[in-house]
C-alpha cells in the first residue's frame, strides 16, 4: 500500500515557508495511519513534541509504540497522513501548493535530522568502538578522518568510555556496546534521538549505567527525545510527558505525576498496575 500524500493546507505552507519557527513543534504527526493489510497499527495519529522535550512513549505490546519511532526512522512507510521534523515533511516534500513523494536527496537530509538506539545494539563488530563512531560521519557527513575521529573520542568520553575507543563490540559488556550505540547516533548530531527499549536486552545490573548516560544527555544537550520503554521508574523521573498507547492510539498523555499518580482512563490503570504488580 502507497503512502498517501495530500494537499497542503495554509497553516502547513505557512510552516514549509518558515521550518525554523521556534513556535512549531520538532516532530508533528498529522493523522498518522499505519496498517498491514486489515490491521491497523496506528489509527489516525495526532501527536505534536516540543523542541527540546523529552517524551516516554508507554503501552502493551502490539500498541503501535514502536512503529511511531521506525516511522520517524523511515524504516516503515505510512500509509496517510504526514510526518512532520522541523518544519518540514519528513516522507514527502512541498512542490506545487502540495506535497510529492519525497526524493532521495530529501530523505537523506532529513534522516541526518534523527538518531536512534535500538535494543540490541546494532554495533559493526569488526571495527572498534571509535571506528563505529567514525564510519556514519565519514561516509555520509563527509568529515575529514581527523574530524571524525575527534568527534568519536569526545562522545565516548561523554559515555564515560574513553579508556575503550580500542576495544571491539565483543570485548565490551552489553551495557557498554549501548553506551557506544548511544555515542555513534549522536556522532550525526542528530535534533531528535529515539530510544526503542534500549535496556531490555541488558542484564538487570547493567541497566542503571546506560539509564545514567541517558539522564546526562537530556541534562547537557539541547535534544528532543522520544523513548519507547517498560521502565516505568525511569519514565516518571524522566519524561517530561507520558503518552500510554493503546490500539493504535494515545490513550492518554501528560505528565508523568498525572500518568502514573492519576490516571483517569480505566486501560491505563490496568495497564500500570500490572506492570508496577510484575515489578
Amino acid at each position: 500500500m502507497t503512502e498517501t500524500v495530500p494537499r497542503t493546507s495554509q497553516r502547513e505552507q505557512a510552516r514549509m515557508a518558515h521550518p525554523s519557527d521556534p513556535a512549531q513543534p520538532m516532530v508533528r504527526f498529522d493523522k498518522v495511519t499505519k496498517s498491514y493489510g486489515a490491521y491497523v497499527v496506528l489509527d489516525q495519529l495526532d501527536l505534536d513534541i516540543a523542541s527540546g522535550e523529552k517524551v516516554a512513549i508507554i503501552g502493551p505490546s502490539g500498541s503501535g509504540k514502536t512503529t511511531v519511532l521506525r516511522m520517524l526512522m523511515t524504516l516503515e512507510r505510512i500509509n496517510g497522513g504526514v510526518i512532520w521534523v522541523d518544519g518540514e515533511p519528513l516522507t514527502s516534500m512541498p512542490r506545487d501548493n502540495g506535497l510529492v513523494p519525497a526524493d532521495a536527496r530529501h530523505l537523506r537530509r532529513m534522516r541526518g535530522k534523527i538518531g536512534m538506539v535500538f535494543q540490541h545494539f546494532n554495533l559493526f563488530p569488526h571495527m572498534t568502538a571509535l571506528k563505529n563512531c567514525m564510519e556514519a560521519p565519514c561516509t555520509v557527513l563527509n568529515l575529514s578522518k581527523a574530524e571524525a575521529e575527534a568527534r568519536g573520542r569526545e562522545l565516548l568520553a561523554m559515555v564515560g568510555l574513553g579508556d575503550k575507543l580500542n576495544h571491539y563490540p565483543a570485548q565490551l559488556s552489553g551495557g557498554q556496546q549501548q553506551r557506544v550505540a548511544i555515542a555513534r547516533a549522536l556522532a550525526m548530531r542528530p535534533k531528535v534521538m529515539l530510544f526503542d527499549e534500549v535496556t531490555s536486552a541488558l542484564d538487570p545490573e547493567l541497566v542503571g549505567e546506560v539509564l545514567n548516560v541517558i539522564r546526562k544527555l537530556g541534562s547537557e544537550l539541547d535534544l528532543t527525545m522520544l523513548m519507547v520503554t517498560h521502565q516505568m521508574g525511569f519514565a516518571k523521573e524522566f519524561a517530561d510527558r507520558v503518552c500510554f498507547f493503546y490500539g493504535g492510539r494515545i490513550c492518554e498523555q501528560g505528565p508523568p505525576e498525572k500518568i502514573f499518580g492519576s490516571p483517569e482512563n480505566e486501560r491505563t490503570r490496568q495497564f500500570l498496575s500490572a506492570v508496577l504488580e510484575a515489578a
